[in-house]
């Protein structure tokens, strides 16, 4: 591969941690809970972006927003419920661990708040394989804006040529397109294999364990690995 590779970038919720699911069920309770009968899967759709943004496409646009800042604290409360059973995904420790072996840069770009990024780095369980990471909070527009993918080049100063970034959602790729990234999709989020590549996914692979059982071939064997 001619592509040079310095740093890999991973989303978090999804992508390493098995928690979409989780987080559209604990939004569901949350938007019932303020009188909001939503249908789960148009929530599910909506995971990955800030929860700015999610509630301003699921919510009608003439409701209170003031009532807004309830309804994020219900989920965080009801989300956290779970902190103590998040699983990561089969395969996600060791593929970051691969990619730390193969000479990269490994940082993690998560839309999360601080105290849920620390529940999830907690359950992923492999800080000897991290050189940095970046959350909600270090950064002003969440995704589909780039800002969290240009916040972690800049922890480990990669330029975006020199970059690939893993994640789940068509919001992790557009980001991505639009801090010009190369962005590798995988379906353990729940989004389909058609709407990644449609949205600009260089790569789809089921999860992170067959993106490890693939690494050579993927844009992550760009690095001299060993």
């Amino acid at each position: 591969m001619s592509r040079s590779v310095r740093a890999a970038l991973f989303d978090v919720d999804g992508t390493l941690v098995d928690t979409n699911y989780l987080h559209a069920v604990t939004w569901w309770e949350a938007f019932g809970q303020a009188g909001y009968q939503l249908v789960m899967a148009d929530i599910h759709r909506a995971i990955g972006m800030g929860s700015d943004l999610m509630l301003d496409q699921l919510l009608p646009t003439d409701r209170d927003k003031d009532a807004d800042a309830d309804i994020r604290a219900a989920h965080s409360t009801l989300y956290a419920t779970y902190w103590s059973r998040l699983r990561p995904l089969p395969g996600a420790a060791d593929l970051l661990r691969a990619c730390k072996r193969r000479g990269l840069a490994v940082v993690l770009a998560s839309s999360a708040d601080e105290s849920e990024f620390h529940a999830l780095r907690a359950a992923l369980d492999a800080e000897d394989a991290i050189d940095a990471a970046t959350f909600a909070g270090d950064v002003e527009s969440s995704k589909p804006a780039p800002d969290l993918v240009e916040a972690a080049l800049d922890r480990v100063g990669a330029p975006a040529a020199d970059a690939v970034f893993t994640g789940d959602t068509v919001w992790d790729v557009q980001a991505c397109r639009k801090a010009g990234v190369p962005c590798i999709g995988l379906l353990s989020g729940g989004i389909g294999r058609d709407e990644l590549t449609a949205a600009g996914a260089a790569e789809v692979y089921p999860g992170p364990a067959e993106l490890l059982a693939g690494i050579q071939a993927s844009l992550l064997g760009g690095a001299d690995g060993r």
